[in-house]
């Protein structure tokens, strides 16, 4: 018996064939397609403050049936499971995840196919329950001010001071982000963060020289 014989026969040997009944398989996919309905709820209830992409959703749930069905095939076959080994790492997704929670939850709808196609259920469950409680948990840790750009434009720039002045006595803190000048108009995009967001954009468009103020949402952490 040659090397390339003992590789072939360890292969064989290391491969665990399951033989998944038609009961088994309709019960895999029940339980996937169960757990992936409660996420496609947990999504669009989180969802709800933002911009919801239901396609995205539907997508997502669609993927843990997919991705069970994938599972039972390759534990049925090590043929079927070489040829899905090379057939997904020649797939490129090039379609850009905008939102790290879409992230989160495509993992997760992932993971729960993989989960349940190996036939672990109660660990599918208890990762959905596990991940949700995660969730609402730290959606409702509150941040000390939400963090917000300034963008401020001066008819000239000897009203740059004042303004500085009014941001550094009212704002949290603050970060000046960009600053031009064009024909001596200055523009300012300013980092801030301030409990009163209201009265401080007030202030600072009644200094002179300050033509236009626009307070705009940070969609993100602002470290300042």
């Amino acid at each position: 018996m040659n090397f390339s014989d003992l590789i072939r026969k360890s292969i064989l040997e290391g491969f665990t064939y399951v033989d998944f009944s038609t009961t088994k398989m309709a019960v895999t996919l029940g339980i996937t397609f169960l757990i992936a309905a409660y996420i496609f709820c947990v999504y669009r209830f989180l969802a709800q403050g933002s911009f919801y992409n239901k396609n995205f959703n539907l997508t997502m749930a669609v993927i843990s049936l997919i991705t069970a069905g994938i599972v039972i095939a390759m534990q049925s076959s090590l043929a079927i499971s070489l040829g899905m080994v090379g057939a997904l790492s020649i797939v490129r997704f090039r379609t850009a995840v905008k939102e790290p929670m879409d992230l989160l939850f495509l993992f997760w709808s992932i993971g729960t196919g993989i989960i349940c196609g190996a036939g672990l259920y109660e660990l599918g469950i208890i990762v959905a329950i596990v991940v949700t409680f995660g969730l609402f948990v730290l959606q409702l840790i509150p941040l000390a001010a939400e963090p917000m750009l300034l963008v401020i434009k001066m008819d000239n720039i000897e009203s740059e001071p004042a303004v500085l002045a009014k941001i550094k006595s009212s704002a949290q803190k603050y970060k000046v982000d960009s600053k031009s000048i064009t024909d001596g108009k200055e523009n300012l995009i300013i980092e801030i963060r301030s409990k009163e967001y209201s009265r401080l954009t007030n202030e600072i468009s009644k200094i002179e020289g300050v033509g236009n103020v626009t307070l705009l949402h940070h969609e993100g952490e602002v470290r300042i």
